[in-house]
């Protein structure tokens, strides 16, 4: 297959299925030359070179590192963004381009992908950007040795290889034709790889718009321009910070009065008089971020299939839609995939609250009720606590006696998330479904915070991966949202909009829905309009 649209040739026998398929799941084709793909932000508007950017963010933890294997939070993926570039990116109509590949095809069952990198990138010490970067970075995801957060994703890697000094081909154990699409994540930065072939991304040293200057965990980023992107129109500020403010008063506090010119995370129940604040702007973008409540499944009461289906049958999604998110979101279903996302399974009955049919379920499990205990901190998403609360109140009527457990936003990911059997959590919206499914509900997937392991789920992930008629791969999906919603440990009571503000000086073209703000490319593609 052709890496730029302008090059037409006869189809091979077997490449129409296989091309009508990618067509469809990637809306503008595996690949896209970097001019076509590059010039739809930089074509919204005529940025302003200079400045310097404070941005108040809602995350940070003093357990933070710069491991790409350990991206916790939006302040390390938005970290990881600015210092340095992936290998594709998807842009703010969600379809994917090139970054620093600058075209990539695939054998006709999409196992094996070559990668063409972009010539004449420099690392910020100066190092010209090798084929031996890109191995070394998509190599720390793998491995017995490897404990990256990412680890199952690269699971089905054979082998990665150079092919001339300027491609790298990933074969793979089964066929994956959305595999360009995980290396757009902030889990796949690219950074040096030393003489023995590990990662050296202690200090921060890569590819990107800008500088790491100074990293304190949990309290900011700081960065300076790099006068050597290779990408001129983007990363327009002198200089920026990240700065950790998890007290969403705090934050909004410090917008208002200058101290910082953008927040993500936008305080719901006050966003009426924030936008009513002169020299403010708030924006507001539906997507796919979802909060939720997992449980563990293999711990008990949550290991009971009755137990998990009354929990899940005692919450009432409306009232907290409209007393967390104030109506700015979209109700769940207890599972991962809005209708934002590709293959979204719009025939499964919406689950709604019934408190007689969740004491039905207390009783097949031998209960007339049941004490859980639920921890919660704002960490995990703003309005957290409130949430877990009217979740009890809500639970109460079904015989579903829940304990609130307020815990310290600082260090939420490492002590509570994963370790408590049942917790709040959110989670950022992914560019496939193949993706999210991977990362938090496959077995063994080192973020799959509810331990689930579901044989049929399971293998439907691994042959929709595979799968290149467009039809069959999303009955295979629709068939993985209901064994989700049905069996499986995540409580998705609703998708969160993603609402942020900034002053009236930051201009910014089309957002995308793909993570928060703008995709966590903010620092990249925003500018000040008088700089």
């Amino acid at each position: 297959m052709t890496n730029d649209p302008r090059h037409v040739r006869a189809p091979r026998q077997g490449d129409v299925t296989r091309r009508k398929f990618i067509q469809h799941s990637m809306a503008t084709g595996v690949a896209l030359s970097a001019a076509a793909g590059l010039a739809r932000t930089a074509q919204a508007s005529a940025p302003v070179k200079g400045g310097h950017m404070r941005f108040g963010m809602g995350h940070g933890s003093s357990t933070d590192v710069l491991d790409p294997g350990k991206v916790l939070n939006g302040l390390l993926s938005s970290t990881h963004y600015a210092v340095t570039n992936t290998l594709t990116e998807v842009d703010t109509n969600g379809a994917l381009v090139p970054k620093l590949a600058t075209e990539w095809d695939s054998s006709p069952d999409a196992r094996v992908w070559s990668f063409k990198l972009r010539s004449g990138v420099e690392f910020h010490d100066g190092k010209s950007l090798t084929a031996e970067d890109v191995i070394a970075s998509i190599n720390h995801h793998r491995g017995e040795n490897s404990s990256s957060s990412a680890k199952t994703m690269m699971d089905p890697v054979l082998e990665v290889r150079q092919d001339g000094p300027d491609r790298v081909v990933v074969e793979l154990a089964g066929g994956d034709a959305d595999f360009p699409f995980k290396l757009s994540s902030f889990n796949f930065p690219i950074y040096a790889a030393r003489d023995d072939g590990s990662l050296a991304f202690e200090n921060g040293v890569g590819v990107g718009a800008y500088r790491l200057v100074n990293f304190e965990p949990g309290v900011r980023a700081a960065f300076e321009k790099n006068p050597n992107y290779w990408h001129e129109d983007r990363g327009h500020f002198d200089s920026a910070e990240l700065v950790s403010i998890p007290d969403v008063t705090a934050r909004t506090n410090a917008l208002r009065t200058g101290e910082i010119d953008g927040m993500d995370r936008v305080e719901l129940k006050t966003i009426d008089l924030l936008r009513q604040t002169a020299g403010i702007t708030v924006s507001e973008v539906e997507g796919k971020t979802h909060y939720t409540f997992p449980m563990h499944t293999n711990t008990a009461p949550f290991d009971d299939h009755h137990i998990r289906m009354a929990v899940k049958l005692g919450l009432d999604r409306e009232a907290l839609l409209e007393t967390i998110l104030f109506g700015h979101g979209q109700i769940g279903n207890d599972h991962p995939i809005s209708a934002a996302y590709p293959f979204h399974n719009a025939e499964l009955e919406q689950r709604a609250y019934d408190p007689d049919k969740a004491r039905w379920h207390l009783r097949q499990a031998g209960l007339d009720s049941v004490d859980l205990s639920l921890s919660a901190a704002d960490a995990a998403f703003t309005g957290a606590v409130d949430a877990a609360v009217l979740y009890k109140e809500h639970a109460a009527k079904a015989g579903i006696n829940i304990e609130v457990n307020r815990e310290v936003d600082d260090g939420y990911w490492s002590e509570v998330w994963m370790k408590k059997p049942w917790c709040a959590c959110y989670w950022p919206g992914y560019a496939t479904p193949d993706s999210i499914f991977t990362q938090a509900y496959a077995a063994g997937a080192s973020w799959n915070d509810t331990f689930w392991d579901h044989q049929q789920f399971n293998d439907l992930l691994v042959r929709a991966r595979s799968e290149l008629d467009p039809n069959v791969r999303g009955e295979m999906y629709a068939d993985m949202q209901r064994l989700v919603r049905d069996d499986g440990g995540a409580i998705v009571p609703f998708f969160a909009n993603d609402v942020f503000a900034v002053t009236d000086k930051v201009g910014f073209g089309q957002i995308s829905n793909n993570y928060e703000v703008d995709g966590r490319l903010f620092l990249e593609r925003w500018w000040f309009k008088n700089a």
